[in-house]
Order: structure tokens, then sequence, then C-alpha cells
């Protein structure tokens, strides 16, 4: 076959591939379903007084370095989460800061760490499963034996948590575990337990989402109970006998197995329970009185990136439609440089 047949074959060929791939289109997946055992974090902006407890002792739980950020280096001061910090309290400032939880001359706290989403676009662009979510637990881990470094999690993450770390000879990716290696001595995440005000809750999602409702059903200034550390099977019980909105344990909450409880009074809630719905939904959930956006989560849409991406890669590649692409523009780059005697087969030799 002389070059001139060969091109017109290839051309041919492509466009009946083309024609074949535009005929089967790929189609969209949904969001993928929560587990139903999954565990996560409910974090009240209001209930929180910015002490960083929980920044301590997560350090202390996963033997991270401290983190300075002052030139007297006195204490651990990190400013956002790192390759050296995986929780992190940061705070809301307007104004006069006359008023706790007001977007309007005020001030609020605001937890940073990783939301181990539904459907986590950190794990659908490892191209090589170092972050894994667990079929059970929900939770996003990730093996840094199987990490290749390409980065791909950190540049998919619409939360900016997976951090690199630049300054190790051998670097990895850094990020909120859930403290999963404390689960099998019967422990749960360190930053939950040592919570003073209940601010950041550990337990079943569905057992944190019902809480959170029964929050954003109290009146502000109403005296109520706030539940400390874990919430566990027994109280889940008492909640799905409780009546929606109403019954004394709804009003007043409950403790804990150990008896902890923290008394206070019904902050202003805003209506909205982040991550209930966000970005495919999440495991960590969040109250707060001042808007979101204020705090640094974004605005973001129930479809997950996931859902998008994986059906866009369905549709290049299932399709063929990437390679024939590829194929079309080396073949045009060729023929544009073939010389008009090449395409002859030498006719005027």
């Amino acid at each position: 076959m002389d070059r001139r047949n060969f091109f017109k074959a290839s051309l041919a060929g492509g466009a009946a591939l083309a024609t074949g791939a535009a005929s089967c289109p790929a189609q969209a997946r949904s969001n993928k379903d929560m587990p139903p055992e999954a565990v996560g974090l409910l974090f009240d902006s209001i209930l929180c007084v910015g002490c960083k407890a929980c920044v301590a002792a997560c350090k202390e739980a996963n033997g991270m370095p401290p983190e300075f950020s002052t030139q007297e280096q006195y204490w651990d001061t990190p400013l956002d989460i790192s390759g050296k910090t995986l929780n992190v309290i940061k705070a809301y400032r307007h104004g006069s800061l006359a008023t706790k939880d007001s977007e309007e001359n005020g001030y609020a706290f605001v937890k940073k760490s990783c939301m181990h989403c539904v459907d986590p676009s950190c794990v659908s662009a490892c191209p090589v499963s170092a972050m894994q979510k667990d079929p059970k637990t929900g939770i996003v881990s990730y093996d840094k034996e199987a990490c290749i470094g390409c980065r791909y999690c950190v540049a998919a993450c619409p939360f900016g948590v997976p951090r690199f770390t630049y300054d190790k000879a051998i670097p990895q990716i850094s990020k909120c575990q859930l403290c999963v290696h404390r689960h099998k001595d019967g422990k749960y995440a360190a930053c939950a337990e040592v919570c003073p005000t209940g601010a950041t809750l550990y337990g079943k999602v569905s057992v944190l989402r019902e809480e959170a409702k029964r929050r954003l059903a109290m009146k502000p200034g109403e005296k109520a109970e706030f539940p400390r550390g874990h919430l566990r099977a027994a109280q889940e019980k008492q909640l799905q006998g409780a009546p929606e909105g109403k019954g004394e344990m709804r009003r007043k909450g409950w403790k804990d197995e150990s008896g902890q409880a923290y008394p206070n009074v019904a902050g202003k809630y805003l209506d909205h329970l982040y991550g209930e719905k966000e970005f495919g939904g999440t495991q960590m959930l969040m109250l707060s009185g001042v808007p979101f956006e204020k705090l640094g989560y974004p605005d973001l849409p129930p479809q997950s990136d996931a859902a998008l991406s994986e059906t866009l890669q369905h549709s290049l590649y299932g399709g063929l439609i990437a390679p024939i692409a590829v194929l079309g523009a080396l073949t045009f780059i060729a023929r544009r440089n073939v010389r008009p005697e090449d395409e002859e087969g030498g006719q005027n030799g």
C-alpha cells in the first residue's frame, strides 16, 4: 500500500470508529450511597470555644510533630492543616467581634479536617488505590506504601484536605483518617474524645444526623444538655424511639455511657446541616450560626465530582473517542507534512 492509500484508509477507519462510539454514549452514574454503618463527626461551631484541645489530641494520637507560626516557637501553633497537622481550629472574624456566632461584628470557630466524602474524589482520582474508602465504616484512608506521589488526590479534593509533605526525603500524603488505628483498642477519634463542650462529636452518621436535627429544632436560648465524646448504640435506640421534635430526651439531650454531658443553651443555628447533601454527602456534618462560605467551606452542588469525572472517563475511553482523536490528529499532521512527490509515489522519477 502506498502512502496515499494508507492515509485514505486510516481516515476512513477513524470515521467509522467515531460513528460507532457516538452511537453508544456513556450513561452518567449517580452518587454512591453511604454505608449503613458509616461513622463520622458532627462539628457544632456554636459549641466550639476555640480551646484547640482537639488539635493537641490529634497530634498526640497520630504522632505528628509541632508546627510553629510564631517567632518565639513556645508552643505548637499551626495555622492550617498540613503535612504536620491533620486537624485545626480556625476563626472567623468580622468588625468589632462583639458577638460570638454572629456574621456581623462577630466571630466564630470552625474545624478543618478531612470530610470523609461519601463519594470521594480523592479515591476516584488515585491511579494506584492508595486512597481507599472502607465499605463498612466509610472512612477514607491512605496507604503510603501504595502511593506514587502523583498528588492527583490533592488536586481532586474540593475541600483542600490531602496535603503533600514536601519537606521529607520520602514525601507522602497527610490527612485525617478518623484515628482508625485506635479502633482496635475500642477507642475513637481523639478530637472528639477530648472536646470539653461536645462541639466535636463522634458516632454513626445516622445518629449524628438525628442529633443535628434535634439541635436545629431547638429554640435559641433554650436550656439543653449536649452529649460529649461518642454517641453509642444505646443513644441510637433512645433517639429512634423519641418522636421527631418531641419528648424529654429530644429536648434535653442525653448523657453517654460515662455520664458525660455538657449543659448549655441552644444557639441560633442556620437552618443548614452542611455535609448532608453537599458533593454527594460527607461523613463530617457541621452546624453553624455563620454562613459556611464565611467559614471557608465552599457552596457545592449535590452531585459529586467523582460521578461526573468517571462518566467523562467512560465516555472518552470506553467509546474510544480519545484514541480516535489522537489518531486523527497524528494522521492530519503526517499528511500535511507529506511532499507532493512522495504522494505521487515517485511518478516523476
